[in-house]
């Protein structure tokens, strides 16, 4: 049992960040490497805020507003250079997460730090004959409504359906007078905004320190790949099930851990390129 909440916790932070991951990946069809990061530099914002004002809730908004500014910055900025060019994105992204990286340590060192955690989230809850952190299932429901948030805002609202009919047709959108570049950014600047906010759950449970943003990178990479491309579903599923496998590989088979979750992987791409519940572009 808790090692199960502890696989669903897990998944519900791969959730949070790689939901953004999807925006931008799935649905904008932009290869951000630099949103690892992203994550890292949010977890960043949100220590150092959190430590000056003493509230979680202060430090999560901060990061989350740094973050979206930094990816308007990343759009406008770089991004718009090389437009449709996946392997130039791939590079440019890539340059800019090693940026990143390196003022990262430059302002903040090399050593682990962790996000205060507030007072009322301390502690555990007795769940059966089980004591449970209350953050962490604090971190489980904030997935939770991540997920509902964003599949009402995509199915529900006209931003959504602006957003997966820029996706499907932008040219018959820009000609009915819609500014798709400004929805675009927008989505761009949400999906960053949720890197940010993992980030500072990340960095309450786990951990930040320099290399943390490329391992949350490789997991929302394979949750992407594993749930389909532009899925949100998908990504939901696909976070679950890389949760569970990390978390149980680690337990039953420490020296294979990595291979369970990107064994199967590789399996399912074999079967099914395009993931669980991905479609043709």
């Amino acid at each position: 049992m808790f090692q199960l909440l502890n696989g669903m916790t897990f998944a519900a932070l791969l959730f949070v960040v790689a939901s953004g991951f999807t925006l931008i990946f799935g649905l904008l069809r932009i290869v951000n490497l630099a949103h690892g990061a992203l994550y890292l530099f949010g977890g960043y914002v949100g220590f150092t805020v959190g430590g000056i004002a003493g509230s979680f809730v202060v430090a999560a908004i901060s990061a989350m507003i740094f973050v979206a500014a930094a990816g308007l910055v990343l759009d406008r900025g770089v991004l718009r250079l090389v437009r449709g060019g996946e392997l130039r994105q791939v590079m440019l992204t890539l340059g800019v997460a090693f940026v990143l990286n390196d003022a990262g340590l430059v302002i903040w060192g090399g050593d682990t730090l962790t996000v205060p955690t507030p007072e009322a989230l301390q502690g555990a809850v007795v769940i059966g004959s089980l004591f449970y952190p209350k953050f962490r299932l604090f971190v489980l429901a904030m997935g939770i409504a991540v997920f509902a948030g964003l599949w009402l805002l995509l199915n529900k609202t006209r931003l959504g359906a602006l957003i997966r009919a820029g996706v499907d047709d932008r040219e018959m959108v820009e000609a009915c007078g819609i500014n798709i570049k400004r929805v675009f950014l927008v989505t761009f600047m949400l999906g960053s905004a949720l890197a940010g906010l993992g980030g500072v759950l990340g960095g309450t449970f786990l951990a930040l320190y320099p290399g943390a943003d490329a391992e949350i990178l490789v997991f929302s990479l394979a949750v992407v790949i594993i749930g389909g491309r532009g899925s949100l579903v998908g990504a939901a599923t696909g976070a679950l099930l890389i949760g569970l496998l990390n978390t149980f590989g680690q337990v039953w088979f420490p020296q294979l851990a990595y291979f369970v979750i990107f064994g199967p992987m590789a399996a399912l791409l074999a079967f099914r390129p395009l993931g669980l519940f991905g479609k043709e572009a």
